[in-house]
């Protein structure tokens, strides 16, 4: 990947530091409302758990309620990054959202008359509303600023033109231009106006002005920004998704199709810009690009809220304004149950990269099984004992695809290159389900859908 002035500088100051470099990494959140109170919990867990000690988080970003989630965590990393910063930023999460929930009998009431005055208007049963027919004082505005100014000390924060500090990125577009926008905050002033313009959502907040532009919610530019994280220039890029990719049915009622419609549209940036930073890296591995040029590769991984999280919901999008205490804590619980599943992958993924039999089998629950089909080695297609195949399927059989996105949802799936037996290597697929603790429970092996 392209790698700016800042970047280079980063790169030769880590490069200073030897071959024990930490790993360089940059965090996404996607937009999503109340919602990515999922991404809170995500990454609560992740900066508590021993797998970012030898890293550094050297970029955050996010578009929406993952602007906010973002600008928190980065608001106490600033200045270290060590256990004690770490467990700081997560509970620093914990307690915006816990500040953020509708708990007095008179907010209960208004959320629940939000949250379903947004589920009818996109069934079209209610007509839209605006804010502009709302006096100053009752848009929200000054609510969201104090919620803001109570958790990060905004005018303490100036401009980091050095890039000494971890990036934050947050996401906007102007409204009159269609520009999209992410304020930077080695090039830009974070201030409560700048963090509203990327939760700005039309019908509920009047677009901000500042910085020479009128902004709207981020969500209809770069959710999350992606691409301009590489000037923090990371080795990996972790993405917390919040809207689905796949869904199972057909949507087919007007709740449905709407949130569909929702999810689409809020997924489609990421992917053009996962799919920029995808196509760099495989030309980097085929020769087509030389790192000479200021490229290098970044490891992609998404981590995306499980369908099955929010299944049972009847509102569809419209929960996205939901506030209700008892939905925004299981949504967090959801995340770091999700941040387990994707710390567990990278243990596994760490133990076929070093050919580590042992490391593998810690990693596989007892009573595992594989399944097992071409381009693989196949094996019984009822499914055989995980723990009887560690050692073979480390000879050489497959190796994981660096230029793939690692993508975990209900299950993780990796793109990886097999041969088998000395054989031309092929692009094959594999899936598996980890339990609560980040253990493999099933691995699917077989083609490339």
């Amino acid at each position: 990947m392209r790698t700016g002035d800042r970047a280079r500088r980063a790169g030769d100051r880590g490069a200073m530091s030897g071959p024990a470099r930490p790993r360089r990494i940059a965090i996404a959140c996607q937009g999503g409302g109340s919602h990515t109170a999922f991404t809170a919990g995500v990454l609560a867990r992740l900066l508590r758990s021993d797998a970012l000690d030898d890293a550094e988080i050297v970029g955050l970003s996010g578009t929406s309620g993952g602007a906010i989630c973002a600008l928190v965590a980065w608001d106490r990393l600033r200045t270290g990054q060590g256990p004690e910063q770490r467990a700081a930023a997560a509970t620093a999460l914990e307690q915006f959202w816990a500040d953020n929930a509708a708990r007095s009998p008179l907010a209960r009431l208004q959320n629940v008359g939000v949250v379903w005055a947004g589920a009818l208007q996109g069934m079209g049963l209610l007509p839209g509303t605006t804010p502009y027919l709302l006096p100053r004082g009752f848009d929200g505005t000054r609510q969201f600023r104090e919620l803001v100014a109570r958790h990060v000390d905004l005018d303490a924060l100036a401009p980091d033109p050095t890039g000494r500090e971890p990036l934050l990125l947050l996401g906007a577009v102007d409204v009159l231009t269609g520009e999209f926008r992410a304020f930077s905050s080695w090039t830009d002033r974070i201030t409560a106006d700048t963090v509203l313009a990327s939760a700005a959502i039309p019908n509920l907040f009047r677009a901000v002005r500042t910085h020479g532009g009128v902004y709207w919610d981020g969500l209809f530019s770069q959710n999350p920004p992606t691409r301009d994280l590489l000037a923090a220039d990371p080795d990996e890029l972790w993405v917390v998704q919040i809207n689905p990719s796949e869904i199972d049915t057909e949507p087919r009622t007007l709740i449905e199709i709407s949130d569909r419609r929702n999810a689409l549209a809020g997924n489609l940036s990421l992917n053009q810009e996962l799919g920029f930073i995808e196509t760099i890296d495989r030309l980097l591995a085929d020769g087509s690009l030389r790192p000479e040029a200021g490229y290098k590769h970044v490891t992609v991984r998404v981590l995306e809220m499980p369908r099955s999280v929010l299944a049972s919901r009847v509102v569809g999008s419209a929960s996205k304004l939901n506030r209700d205490p008892a939905f925004l804590t299981a949504l967090q619980r959801r995340g770091a149950a999700q941040a387990d599943r994707f710390l567990g992958a990278l243990a596994v993924e760490r133990a076929v990269l070093t050919r580590d039999p042992v490391a593998l089998a810690d990693v596989v629950a007892p009573g595992a099984v594989l399944y097992s089909s071409a381009p693989f080695r196949p094996r019984d297609p009822d499914g055989v004992r995980l723990h009887d195949h560690v050692e073979q399927l480390l000879d050489q059989e497959f190796t994981i695809d660096p230029t793939r996105k690692q993508v975990a949802r209900d299950t993780v799936a990796w793109t990886v290159r097999v041969s088998v037996d000395g054989a031309e290597p092929q692009l094959g697929r594999a899936e598996a389900e980890l339990d609560d603790a980040g253990r493999i429970t099933v691995l699917r092996l077989g083609p490339v859908a």
